[in-house]
C-alpha cells in the first residue's frame, strides 16, 4: 500500500515540475541567476533528475544509471523540451523501479550511506519525496521572480 502512494506523490510532484518547466514564456529565462538566486531552474531541474535517477532508478530499479552530479549545476542553456523529456522519463523510471519492490523492501537499509548513518529505504524515498518538493517550490518562484 505504501509503494503506491509513493509512486502516486512523485507522480503528482514530478508532473508539477514538467509544469513549472513548461510555464517559462522566455525559455531563456530557465538559465537565470540572479543577486541571491544562485541556481537556475534549469539546474535544479537537472538536479532533480539526476539525484532522483541515482538513488531511486541506479540503487533500487538497478537502471545502471551513472550520475554526474557536477554537470547538474554547470550544464547550461539545454532546450526546454528535452528538460521535460528528461522529467518524463524520470517519472517512468521511478513507476518501474518502485513497482519491482515489495512492502517488505521498504523495510530494509537503503544500500547507501547517504546521512551520519544507516536509515531504511521507506524513510530515504520519503526524505527524496521532500527534497523533491523543495526544489520544486524554489522553482516556482524562479519562474515567477525572473522569468520576464
Amino acid at each position: 500500500m505504501i509503494i503506491e502512494s509513493l509512486k502516486s506523490l512523485y507522480k503528482r510532484d514530478l508532473n508539477k515540475l514538467k509544469i513549472e518547466i513548461e510555464a517559462y514564456q522566455n525559455e531563456d529565462a530557465i538559465w537565470k541567476v540572479d543577486k541571491n538566486i544562485a541556481n537556475s531552474a534549469g539546474n535544479l531541474c537537472l538536479h532533480l533528475v539526476g539525484n532522483l535517477n541515482h538513488f531511486i532508478g541506479a540503487e533500487l530499479g538497478k537502471t545502471g544509471y551513472v550520475r554526474q552530479r557536477d554537470l547538474e549545476f554547470s550544464l547550461k542553456n539545454i532546450p526546454k523540451a528535452e528538460l521535460i523529456e528528461k522529467v518524463q522519463a524520470t517519472a517512468a523510471m521511478i513507476d518501474s523501479s518502485l513497482s519491482q519492490l515489495s512492502e517488505k523492501d521498504l523495510e530494509k537499509e537503503y544500500p547507501l550511506i547517504v546521512f551520519d548513518g544507516a536509515m531504511s529505504t521507506n524513510y530515504f524515498l520519503i526524505h527524496l519525496i521532500a527534497h523533491l518538493d523543495y526544489h520544486l517550490g524554489q522553482i516556482n518562484y524562479h519562474r515567477r521572480l525572473l522569468d520576464i
